[in-house]
């Protein structure tokens, strides 16, 4: 079996290479952006594409959407900390093979990834029942919604970086934009959130998974 990461957390995505590897299952490579791995999916063909699903620029969703637009045909799998119903609806709807669940056992990925291979779809053992809902065309109670859903991408990109401790300049530099760009974004964050610092800011960004890419 061969397998392609993209994930924004690198080392998630170095402990995953390495279990994986330990059970001779091939990581044709393994990155964090979102982009190039639409690229290298296309050009290496993995059996698997393993994506996380909150991640800055282009989320997991996007990516996949992009795949199947493009006709790519390894299952792709949701592996992601997000046990939101409507993630893993979506996931499914726009053609995810598997929607598993980073606080699952080692050995339970593994052997999901073989099942996938073989052509199931599998979901996170705790998710199943929404699966068979989605399976028999049954309405999904939908969730609150989140006001992070508001957000612009700029706007979410710089949330993502808030989270990392980011001052202003740093964010206007890492971006490209002005420091007064970034103040307006920052405001406009806040009022979206209704929150009142930037601490506040930081602290939901994390709670939904929005940390910025670190790499290496």
């Amino acid at each position: 079996m061969r397998v392609l990461i993209i994930d924004d957390h690198t080392l998630f995505r170095d402990g995953l290479q390495g279990l994986l590897e330990r059970h001779n299952i091939e990581v044709v490579a393994s990155l964090g952006d979102g982009q190039e791995g639409i690229r290298l999916a296309q050009t290496l063909l993995p059996d698997i594409v393993l994506l996380d699903m909150r991640m800055p620029t282009l989320t997991g969703l996007e990516v996949l959407k992009n795949l199947q637009a493009s006709k790519f045909e390894a299952p792709v799998v949701m592996l992601t900390t997000s046990n939101d119903e409507r993630d893993l609806v979506e996931a499914l709807r726009n053609g995810a093979k598997g929607y598993l669940l980073k606080e699952m056992e080692p050995d339970d990925v593994v052997a999901a990834l073989r099942e996938i291979v073989k052509g199931e779809t599998v979901v996170a053992p705790n998710l199943t029942q929404i699966l068979a809902r989605v399976v028999k065309g049954e309405p999904i109670l939908e969730s609150e919604p989140s006001p992070i859903d508001d957000l612009t991408p700029r706007e979410s990109e710089i949330l993502s970086l808030l989270a990392e401790g980011q001052s202003n300049k740093v964010i206007a530099r890492n971006l490209g934009i002005s420091d007064g760009t970034v103040k307006l974004h920052v405001k406009a964050i806040l009022r979206k959130l209704n929150i009142h610092s930037r601490v506040e800011a930081a602290v939901i960004a994390v709670e939904h998974g929005m940390r910025a890419s670190k790499q290496n």
